[in-house]
């Protein structure tokens, strides 16, 4: 009898700690929301990430990657983060300031002039960014983004009082293009980005601003004329997470999903940056016509948007982040990386 027993016991114990091992060999899912349509660069690097991820922690950690807006704009993404409909999402600088409201500084007008200065600010000043999201929650999986963006319209916009003759849409959630707006004494249409497309239809804006490839991917070069060839500011992006998600994944997974992202992520920037050439050309193609303003014309728009921004104060990000921003910009057009 006793021999029996210690057969018994034993197979009790190997069950008993089987049992946490099998629970802690579940699949964890993390659901991640984008406003990319499917077939768009973006969702395939997503699939890309994803199809990696599966392998190399061997189907323990997995994307559900909702596209195309489903899930409402990034407003409404943001608001299913907090109730844990979804555990994150592909935003861009919009979506991400809520989180972090320093990183808004890379919204500012005509901050940066080529895509090199915006690259290098985001190097030198990655992990002050990162440490931010982190202490507030998040986990930013990767950088990545949506390109320079330009205003698009229905009748000709080359200056500030051509732009008072307009209906501008404004995005719901932009205080910095609120702020640019009224100082020039423009009202605004505020819409949800899903929404702007039939506010276009209707008539009800004549004026959006976006960059190319997301004029096309969200329709709205079909019920445009005109685009006018002035660079407005750059539209970063990044896929964040809620920290205590990216948690419960186990270290070394942890690595390899920053790994992938970062990597296939650095990949999308150079076709995102191709992309948005082409998509001005398709915009010719489709009779869009390019509008070039005058050098006074420029400089009156960056006037604007100087007071504009001196008015914005903390709202936004802090006057500290901004002069770091100008000290590292200064030293890299000045050779001193």
């Amino acid at each position: 009898m006793k021999t029996l027993k210690i057969p018994g016991f034993a197979l009790f114990a190997i069950l008993f700690l089987i049992q946490p091992a099998i629970a802690s060999e579940k699949v964890l899912t993390i659901k991640i929301g984008t406003l990319a349509p499917e077939g768009s660069s973006w969702i395939k690097t997503l699939n890309a990430i994803n199809a990696e991820t599966i392998k190399k922690t061997e189907n323990r950690v997995q994307f559900r990657i909702y596209h195309s807006g489903v899930l409402g704009d990034e407003m409404d993404m943001l608001r299913k983060m907090r109730i844990g409909q979804i555990h994150g999402a592909a935003f861009t600088a919009g979506g991400l300031s809520p989180l972090f409201k320093e990183i808004e500084v890379f919204q500012v007008p005509f901050l940066f002039q080529t895509y090199e200065e915006a690259d290098y600010i985001l190097t030198k000043m990655d992990g002050f960014f990162r440490k931010g999201f982190e202490d507030n929650g998040h986990t930013i999986l990767g950088w990545s983004e949506a390109g320079f963006v330009y205003l698009m319209s229905n009748s000709p916009v080359s200056s500030v009082a051509d732009l008072k003759k307009t209906k501008v849409w404004i995005w719901e959630e932009s205080p910095m293009s609120k702020a640019i707006f009224d100082e020039a004494g423009i009202s605004t249409i505020p819409l949800s980005v899903p929404d702007v497309l039939l506010g276009l239809q209707t008539g009800l804006v004549d004026v959006v601003y976006a960059p190319p490839t997301g004029a096309i991917s969200l329709q709205w070069f079909t019920k445009i004329k005109y685009i006018s060839d002035v660079p407005l500011s750059y539209l970063i992006g990044a896929v964040v997470i809620h920290r205590e998600t990216f948690r419960r994944i186990p270290l070394p997974y942890q690595t390899v999903l920053l790994e992938s992202f970062n990597r296939h992520l650095l990949q999308l920037k150079g076709v995102t940056r191709s992309e948005n050439r082409d998509a001005i050309k398709v915009m010719m193609k489709h009779g869009i016509k390019v509008i070039t303003p005058s050098q006074g014309q420029i400089e009156e728009f960056k006037k604007l948007s100087e007071r504009a921004m001196e008015k914005v104060g903390t709202q936004s990000f802090s006057k500290k982040v901004l002069n770091e921003v100008k000290i590292h910009l200064d030293n890299y057009r000045m050779g001193r990386k």
